[in-house]
Formats: structure tokens, sequence, C-alpha cells
């Protein structure tokens, strides 16, 4: 398996069969030139297996830390350990960043997802809310 920073849309546009909507290009765009935003796709077996996303978010009384923004496994490569490595390889420009640690916010009962953080060395701290809207 290979895991490597996206740095085109193109790059990014092969992996949309993985995310929640189309991937619109100048969005794509942005996302890569945006300073401190992470998208690194995992290649297996001459297919894309999964990727994450990240971006480094910073508050005046917290400093810098890497919100895990999404995760995504394709089916046939699920309970690969591909999710554990996508995350631990998303800690890795965190840390050299100086990110002084990660989060990301999952549905208490996505064992899936539970599992691929934990074996990546994170550490649940409650059950999690997500509050959102929508401006569209």
């Amino acid at each position: 398996m290979e895991i490597r920073r996206a740095t085109t849309p193109a790059e990014v546009a092969a992996v949309e069969h993985l995310f929640d909507n189309p991937v619109r290009p100048e969005w794509a765009e942005r996302f890569l030139t945006a300073e401190g935003h992470h998208l690194l796709p995992a290649y297996a077996d001459g297919a894309v297996a999964g990727f994450v996303s990240g971006v480094e978010t910073v508050h005046p009384d917290k400093g810098t830390e890497m919100f895990l923004y999404e995760p995504a496994v394709a089916e046939p490569f699920r309970r690969r350990g591909i999710g554990r490595a996508l995350v631990e390889r998303l800690a890795a420009p965190a840390r050299e960043r100086g990110c002084h640690g990660m989060w990301v916010g999952v549905d208490a009962g996505n064992d899936v997802a539970l599992a691929a953080y934990r074996s990546a060395g994170g550490k649940g701290d409650g059950t999690c809310t997500v509050v959102s809207w929508d401006f569209t």
C-alpha cells in the first residue's frame, strides 16, 4: 500500500467515489492550495483504497491541532488496516508542523471507525454530538 499527499484536482477526482458528493474541481483546487489542508489517498492492488483529509486549526488559547476531517476506505479494502494506516499517516505531518494533537468527531455507535482510531493510538473522551448549520 502507498499513501501520498494529493497535489492536483485530478488526484482528488480519482477518490471521488469515496466522497459523500461529487468533487468540484474549483473546490478541490482551493482545498489543495490552502495552507494547512491535507488530503492523502491510499493506493493498494492498483486501485484507490481510501483517503483521509485533515485541516490544521489554530485557536488563540489552544495552539494548532489537526482536525481529522474525513476518512474513507473502499469496501473491498476494509478490515485490512488501511484506516489505521491513513490516520497514522495524517498524524505525521501534524507532528512535523507543530500540532499539539489531533481530533475527530465520530458517532459513539460507529464501531468500525472507533476501532480504526483506537488502533492508531486515539483515545475516546465521551460521546459526540454534532450540531450543524446548512447555509445552502
